[in-house]
């Protein structure tokens, strides 16, 4: 007589899960799951890495609509773990974010998804969303956008940017620079682009903790302004600045870039910054910008942009409903920033006055430079929890692998794009070739 084999709870919510993870994830996997209770589930080869469950209702946690928000909200409360190559979890999600599902499949998902458990396991603490208040990107709510990010904590950033804590993409000739090196010969690439001479004034429109500033001043004998919305990026520039006896040559003013009045520049720079104006406020941006140039002046844009034709893909009701493509980015890394595609940018650019002399997309320069990051904050692992908290580490290891992943597949750009403000008689000041960027 056969005997019925009965299962407890307990085992009976890991073998829903193992059910659950067939379906969102079907066999063959280039990955490794483990569960909460040992439960393994092997790859078919050699894993690229290890997806780790942490309690029974860490599934259901993290797939509630939206699922993107969810996905990033339980890995930085650490309701799952991926341990390994976390730079190869990204094409998988990527496929699943793209996957049709019937309405079969999702309902059966759905439904079992709910049949876990709604675990109040203790989550990691630290850092939460952003609460943001007034109308998008008043000057109120650009402060409060901005200082969320940046204002982190400057021994935080210390700890695996370079020694200019430069947050933005190195520049790598060959592919093999350490990233001090690569991020110098960024802000020279931009000197250069930008032909920087001495007694000229610089404007640096979101200058960060001040290194290209002070580059510039060191190197080109040039004045410098930058501007920032970040109390702990001024302080610290201004220590800098001060210990490298620029005082008087180079200046760190808290202030917007749009309260700057009867100023007037030779050359205008803007690293990372432009993604956090907004479409609609991008018009203003270069109006601005084309305002304190002096004729025959260049500005030098320096931004992530997103791939031209995505929209649709990223806008649709499934994408935005769903999946909630760009909802974890908003509320824990860039609240409010927008990406647009460089060939927009630069025709608000053009309708401003600017001609457009030079684009240079560097995207895998900036994904070498996410590649370093991601390491080098994995190597302080102990002191960016310190100097920060557990969620705040997590969630920086997860955006910047997810960034690594959006550059190398093309998803996202960052360009560099020189703009000049002709004299009256059309000259751009200009030389006839690139070739002095490249001088020996």
């Amino acid at each position: 007589m056969a005997q019925t084999v009965s299962l407890s709870s307990a085992e009976l919510v890991a073998q829903r899960t193992v059910d659950l993870l067939d379906g969102l994830f079907p066999p063959p996997r280039n990955f490794e799951i483990r569960l909460w209770d040992g439960t393994q589930l092997p790859a078919s080869g050699r894993p690229s890495f290890q997806l780790v469950l942490k309690h029974p209702g860490a599934l259901r946690r993290m797939f509630k609509l939206p699922i993107e928000l969810s996905l990033g909200e339980a890995f930085i409360l650490n309701d799952f773990d991926i341990e390994g190559d976390i730079f190869s979890a990204f094409p998988l999600l990527e496929s699943f974010a793209r996957r049709s599902f019937s309405v079969v499949e999702i309902v059966s998902l759905g439904l079992g998804l709910l049949g876990l458990p709604a675990t109040n396991s203790a989550r990691a603490e630290g850092r939460g969303p952003v609460k943001l208040r007034g109308k998008v990107h008043s000057r109120e709510r650009d402060l409060l956008a901005v200082q969320y990010h940046y204002d982190v904590g400057n021994d935080f950033y210390s700890l695996w940017l370079d020694r200019n804590l430069q947050y933005s993409c190195g520049y790598f000739p060959t592919g093999a620079e350490e990233l001090n090196i690569a991020q110098e010969r960024k802000m020279e690439h931009i000197c250069r682009k930008l032909r920087l001479k001495p007694g000229e004034r610089l404007l640096d429109i979101g200058c960060g903790w001040g290194g290209l500033a002070r580059y510039a001043a060191l190197k080109y004998g040039v004045e410098v302004l930058g501007v920032t919305l970040s109390k702990n990026q001024k302080a610290y520039a201004d220590e800098k600045i001060a210990h490298a006896g620029l005082d008087g040559r180079v200046a760190v003013k808290l202030k917007d870039y749009r309260d700057l009045g009867n100023e007037s520049f030779d050359k205008i720079v803007s690293v990372g910054m432009f993604e956090h104006v907004g479409r609609s406020h991008l018009p203003e941006y270069f109006a601005q910008a084309y305002r304190l140039l002096k004729p025959g002046g260049l500005f030098l844009n320096h931004g992530i942009s997103r791939r031209a034709g995505t929209e649709e893909e990223w806008d649709g009701f499934l994408q935005k409903r769903i999946f909630g493509r760009g909802a974890f980015l908003q509320r824990y890394i860039f609240p409010d920033a927008e990406l647009i595609p460089s060939s927009e940018v630069n025709v608000m650019a053009e309708n401003a006055g600017f001609e457009v002399r030079d684009v240079e997309n560097l995207r895998e320069h900036y994904a070498l430079t996410l590649r370093n990051w991601v390491k080098r904050l994995a190597e302080h692992q102990e002191e960016a929890i310190k100097a920060s908290d557990e969620v705040t580490y997590r969630t920086w290891r997860l955006y910047m692998s997810a960034s690594a992943y959006g550059f190398e597949s093309g998803n996202i750009n960052v360009n560099q794009t020189l703009l000049a403000k002709m004299t009256r008689d059309g000259k751009s000041n200009l030389p006839l070739s690139r070739a002095d960027l490249y001088a020996q």
